[in-house]
């Protein structure tokens, strides 16, 4: 029988990190879980699924909900991505609005404050990449959202840089329910090592193709052999998936050179985030027409 939490002085809630597209949700994730468990990259719409990253501190649990940016949906990969966020702000208990402070507010900025502003559960705003801005535009924004009312809590803050964690993280303990942890306290995130594994792939495939194929591309894993891996050895073989012709003519590159390039870099982060010392990376590229507007094909690729 689990022990009462107001006993036991056990808090424990979720948090959804909620903003638009490359608002730096996913560097704020990893900074506050200290590892790397969500990618990140300088395109829009890099997060296509929910991430759970789960941070306990003393007798507090946090559980880290990182959301595809919110954006009007375009293509059926695009509807599903944003049912994960509508559904993640339903279940949640705090929601963190993360700010790009060093963008100028326009209508997407707009989208996100009207669709947080309905829900009632407690929010936090987090302006972040103050790092970006002169400290004197500051206060002024403060001010402005304050005014708003919606907010506990206005943070600035540098996810990149980590300035400012601490005190996010105060504010969010205080909002947190008394209830009793849901994970082990060394637990850190929801993410198979094959989801982890597409997704660093596809992270390396988006910071060298970002201006040809920012949003065509995913990763399916088809080989993840860990027969050896008391050796420290794995053999994964992943086909990076593309729409055209074109876009894998761009992927292999001139003499196979950028697919050696996309691949060597996979492999290094790779190594460091399974922790192993060796391993054997098959990549190869697939053209999958029209697989953002397939069903099937959608699960197929893990954005479910």
């Amino acid at each position: 029988m689990s022990k009462d939490p107001y006993q036991t002085g056990k808090k424990c809630g979720n948090i959804s990190l909620i903003g638009r597209p490359n608002s730096g949700k996913s560097t704020l994730l990893n900074s506050l879980i200290g590892e790397k468990i969500a990618i990140v990259s300088e395109r829009p719409q890099t997060t296509r699924n929910r991430i759970v990253g789960v941070l306990t501190k003393g007798l507090s649990q946090l559980i880290f909900v990182d959301n595809p940016g919110i954006h009007r949906p375009g293509f059926l990969l695009n509807q599903r991505m944003m049912q994960f966020v509508y559904q993640s702000l339903r279940e949640v208990d705090v929601i963190v609005h993360v700010m790009d402070v060093s963008k100028p507010f326009g209508k997407g900025e707009l989208f996100t404050l009207e669709t947080i502003s309905s829900m009632t559960q407690p929010k936090i705003l987090a302006l972040n990449k103050i790092d970006l801005i002169k400290k004197s535009r500051l206060l002024p924004m403060i001010e402005r959202y304050e005014r708003k009312s919606i907010y506990k809590s206005i943070i600035p803050i540098s996810a990149e840089k980590r300035e400012n964690l601490p005190g996010l993280l105060k504010s969010l303990i205080h909002l947190l329910p008394q209830k009793n942890w849901l994970y082990p306290d060394s637990h850190m995130t929801n993410q198979t090592e094959h989801q982890l594994t597409s997704e660093i792939i596809r992270e390396k495939v988006l910071r060298h193709t970002y201006k040809e194929l920012p949003y065509s591309t995913a990763v399916e894993i088809e080989v993840f052999d860990e027969s050896r891996r008391l050796e420290g050895f794995l053999h994964i073989a992943a086909n990076i998936i593309v729409e055209k012709p074109g876009q894998k003519k761009i992927l292999i590159g001139r003499g196979g050179k950028m697919i050696k390039k996309i691949g060597s870099e996979a492999r290094r982060s790779l190594l460091k985030s399974l922790r192993i010392s060796k391993m054997y990376l098959e990549l190869n590229v697939k053209i999958v027409s029209g697989w953002r507007n397939q069903e099937r094909l959608l699960d197929t690729f893990g954005v479910r």
